[in-house]
């Protein structure tokens, strides 16, 4: 064997109980799971190398269901934001918006309209347009694999630009045809992003129609819904019944349930959800450990400030009777940006700036709109924020449901990025299995690798299990722990020595090496 990890207490993604084993690893795939007390006459295998994995917990690797490092895996090899954490895999696409599939103006467009997620791109070479090009690029060897979504909001802007209105017949017939292209390309799904232009502006129609395309090819809807304020409830149906009438597998992106209206509430959502799976519907969710959300400072403004894209955006908040119809929506009426609730200023801090000038205002709170307008016209829309609106109850309700899987949403632009963005994994693990006793060890490892991995139809992955790959995490369950904080947001974690993509170690000892296992991960064609 190449590798055999010895006397691992091994929690193997099932939800059943651990056992103490060694797992012996051949050509990037576990060959055998050789538990302690096997039967009389079983040899422990023997390998090239041999790791004493005495006290360590030894998983499946992580799968992050919700990531922004479309460009990050690209610009960064070294990536330890995730591999650091034991994240094997993250699909990404997320929110509608992402740089594939498009042409040269919608390329332009969407760079500019997400910034403040992954940077500008001009210290990259965007060379590809479609789904399957993308993918061929991240082929070339990145930190950690991925899987990426068609984006919904990205396909209305390079079938019919930034305007608020129904998709004509034959402009619907352009989303579809991309959107087919992307799955048969190895896109795993399609996601939308419904508080964010020009994804929000398509009604239930369009998105059920496309939705068809998705279900065609076997794939799941993944759409950061209309409301996580005022009227989250509404928007979680909508979701439930779109992707029911469409015949389509529904993932809920970062499923909370934010801002004052929603203390408390979670049982509500969880009923709703467990009434739609009792009926048959296909259905589960992500979320992160944490209480603030993350977004950009643009996101809050109202959709219809937004049309046309981000120069009508500068040029509406250039002209004072305009900024004052938008400060209105925004603290007085409620915007659509923002969920449908008035704004509070003081739960918004500025977690990072495009421009370098601006750096000053990292770390404070919004004071008020003339602030807020004073920045987004001088950082171009780029500045990203912290959003204090969480509640601690709501987020342990929902990670204890029965399709809850893990997300980070890392945005990792920034200088005081969110720090779920490094430390989402072993927050789970450290503070909510082994401090609060919220979940089971073996509960929140299958949250984390088997669950997200069949969502995905991933029939070779998320197990520790013979004839699996070998997307590998060592961790000590005694110590792992979130090493960043909402003060040192870029801490890497603790307590997790090794981790595996492929059978080769991208960190060993806690150090990153300089292993590029990670590639792209196609969708599993429809039998």
């Amino acid at each position: 064997m190449d590798l055999v990890i010895r006397d691992a207490e091994v929690v193997d993604g099932s939800g059943g109980p651990s056992y103490r084993a060694d797992v012996a690893i051949d050509r990037g795939r576990i060959a055998a799971v050789v538990q302690e007390g096997a039967a009389a006459g079983c040899q422990r295998p023997t390998g090239r190398r041999v790791l004493d994995a005495e006290g360590l917990a030894l998983s499946p690797g992580f799968i992050d269901m919700h990531a922004h490092s479309d460009l990050a895996l690209l610009r960064d090899p070294d990536h330890s934001a995730k591999a650091a954490q034991g994240v094997t895999l993250e699909v990404l696409g997320q929110d509608g918006l992402s740089y594939a599939p498009v042409d040269d103006r919608t390329l332009a467009e969407v760079r500019r309209a997400i910034t403040g997620w992954n940077g500008d791109g001009s210290d990259l070479d965007l060379d590809w347009r479609t789904v399957g090009e993308y993918l061929d690029r991240l082929d070339r060897g990145i930190a950690v694999n991925a899987a990426y979504l068609v984006p919904q909001g990205t396909v209305r802007m390079y079938a019919m630009g930034w305007e608020d209105r129904p998709a004509t017949p034959a402009e619907l017939d352009r989303m579809r045809q991309l959107v087919a292209e992307g799955l048969e390309q190895g896109a795993v799904g399609m996601s939308s992003g419904l508080t964010y232009t020009p994804g929000m502006y398509a009604p239930d129609a369009e998105l059920t129609e496309l939705c068809r395309v998705v279900a065609r090819y076997g794939g799941y809807y993944c759409p950061h819904h209309r409301s996580y304020g005022a009227g989250a409830l509404r928007a979680y149906e909508e979701m439930v019944a779109l992707t029911r009438e469409a015949g389509c597998a529904l993932h809920l992106a970062h499923a909370t349930m934010n801002f004052g209206v929603n203390k408390g509430r979670a049982p509500e959502l969880l009923a709703l959800l467990d009434r739609a799976l009792d009926d048959g519907s296909d259905i589960s969710l992500d979320t992160y450990p944490y209480t603030p959300g993350c977004t950009t400072l643009l996101a809050l403004l109202p959709s219809w400030a937004q049309e046309g894209g981000p120069e009508a955006v500068l040029a509406r908040l250039a002209d004072a009777g305009t900024a004052e119809r938008i400060r209105y929506d925004l603290e007085v009426t409620g915007s659509d940006g923002c969920h449908g609730v008035p704004v509070e200023w003081d739960t918004i801090e500025i977690s990072g700036v495009t421009e370098p000038g601006l750096g000053g205002y990292v770390g404070r709170r919004v004071d008020g709109w003339d602030t807020a307008r004073r920045l987004l016209t001088a950082d171009r829309l780029g500045t990203t924020i912290l959003q204090h609106v969480g509640h601690e109850e709501n987020v342990r309700a929902i990670m204890r449901h029965r399709v809850h899987t893990g997300g980070s949403d890392g945005i990792l632009q920034g200088a005081k990025p969110h720090p779920r963005a490094y430390g989402t994994f072993p927050e789970y693990l450290g503070r909510y299995v082994r401090e609060l006793g919220v979940l089971t060890l073996e509960e929140c490892v299958a949250h984390l690798t088997a669950r997200p991995a069949a969502r995905l139809r991933l029939p070779d992955r998320g197990r520790v299990k013979e004839g699996y790959v070998a997307d590998l995490v060592l961790f000590d369950p005694a110590t792992v722990a979130a090493g960043s904080t909402y003060a040192n947001p870029r801490a890497l974690p603790v307590g997790i020595p090794h981790v595996l993509i492929d059978g080769r170690f991208v960190v060993e000892d806690g150090r990153r090496t300089d292993v590029l296992a990670g590639r792209a991960i196609r969708r599993t064609p429809v039998a």
